[in-house]
């Protein structure tokens, strides 16, 4: 095991046991369903977010419920939005307004991890979308957000097809 992988485990282990040990991690801190092998963090129904617009992320600065009347599928999700002229902002450009890592927290990503993504704990940053699990978990995650991101993006292509349980 490299230097680098060994200093990642302890770290991980060592995150994940402190929130654990402090009840920040809830039990259904997991992805809605735990065997579930998608890319994508969505509830029994196929819907994304928990039913928030990701176009108001960017346009409120602010989490905002959708309303079904007004929903779009993106990438095997369907997404709800709060007016017509967010849903017609998402068709325009989908990438841009859905969220990174399927709706996965991001620092779990960081860590080897599929947690689930909390639509009410958020982030912008660099023009996208990231969730985290809760707002303890994204207190670390802020604090090294560029190096979290790296480490984001060079797991999740090993992470993002694999079960949550299996991680």
């Amino acid at each position: 095991m490299t230097n680098f992988s060994l200093r990642r485990t302890v770290l991980a282990s060592a995150i994940l046991a402190a929130v654990t040990m402090i009840g920040v991690l809830p039990s259904t801190a997991m992805a809605y369903d735990e065997a579930s092998t998608a890319a994508v963090n969505i509830d029994e129904q196929g819907v994304g977010l928990k039913g928030f617009d990701p176009v108001a992320y960017f346009t409120a600065k602010a989490p905002t419920l959708g309303n079904a009347a007004y929903s779009a599928q993106y990438d095997g999700v369907t997404y709800h939005f709060a007016s017509k002229a967010n849903l017609n902002k998402f068709n325009a450009n989908p990438a841009h307004y859905a969220p990174q890592f399927g709706g996965f927290c991001a620092m779990g990503v960081a860590l080897d991890k599929k947690l689930d993504g909390d639509p009410q704990v958020w982030k912008v940053v660099g023009g996208k979308l990231y969730l985290n699990v809760n707002k303890e978990v994204q207190k670390k995650w802020l604090e090294d957000v560029a190096g979290n991101l790296k480490k984001a993006n060079m797991e999740w292509p090993s992470i993002k097809d694999k079960a949550p349980k299996e991680l």
